[in-house]
């Protein structure tokens, strides 16, 4: 059975794929995946597959993200989070000439692609700013959903702090000043947006293909759109873009 797992900072998501369809996507909490499905042998993370719901007779199982290096299943393959989530971009846009904004739950990737090859690439994994981490804290500072700060984009409030920590004090400023949480929530995506435009300028042209949780915010992807005047492209399944990466890699 070919199955892709892209072990993240914040979930991890598997992708059963066979005969070129998706059979079942899960996706768990990074914590709750290693307290509850797996136990370390050593230095290594032993997998219960039988728990997870999946087969144990896992004949082609590819995985990527921060954890790949730890998980012990006899046969596994290893690739790396920029190819996962180029092959699963390609896969799902069609495309084989684009740049990939993949921005994560604690670090942001941005990929040339050129005929369906991996042309260049830079990241930002310094810190959780520009990053799915700090839109999480800041709605949570506004009391509001992810889904309701996807929805604000006009009259964006300035905010100068994007760190996913230290911004809720900015955050919390602005709301005993009086500045309605709409305005707020847009400023946080207007920030994403800023820190990642510098990464974008490097390779500035064709459309953007966009992955990733963030990708499900359409605020930022309107943004993105009026910031760099390309074609955003958001994908059907962005979250789990680098674990369909792996499967689809487990069959090449």
């Amino acid at each position: 059975m070919p199955c892709g797992m892209d072990l993240g900072s914040r979930v991890v998501k598997i992708i059963d794929y066979r005969e070129g369809e998706i059979h079942c996507m899960i996706g768990y909490d990074t914590a709750q995946f290693y307290r509850d499905f797996g136990r370390m042998d050593g230095t290594e993370l032993a997998v219960s597959f039988e728990k997870l719901g999946l087969s144990p007779e896992l004949t082609r199982l590819t995985v990527t993200g921060y954890g790949r290096n730890t998980v012990r299943v006899q046969g596994i393959r290893r690739i790396t989070e920029l190819k996962a989530h180029m092959i699963g971009a390609m896969h799902q846009s069609g495309l084989t000439d684009f740049t990939l904004l993949d921005i994560g739950g604690q670090d942001t990737k941005v990929i040339k692609v050129t005929g369906g090859q991996m042309d260049d690439f830079v990241m930002n994994d310094k810190c959780a700013a520009s990053s799915g981490r700090y839109v999480e804290n800041m709605a949570r500072v506004l009391g509001l959903g992810l889904e309701d700060v996807a929805e604000y984009i006009r009259n964006p409030a300035p905010l100068s702090a994007t760190c996913a920590i230290f911004g809720e004090s900015e955050i919390i400023q602005k709301l005993t000043e009086g500045i309605p949480v709409e305005e707020i929530a847009a400023g946080v995506n207007l920030t994403i947006v800023r820190r990642v435009l510098p990464m974008l300028t490097r390779f500035d042209k064709g459309p953007i293909v966009f992955s990733g949780g963030v990708a499900k915010n359409r605020a930022v992807a309107a943004l993105l759109k009026l910031h760099t005047g390309r074609d955003i492209i958001p994908l059907a399944e962005p979250t789990f873009n680098g674990a369909l990466g792996c499967a689809i890699s487990s069959m090449l």
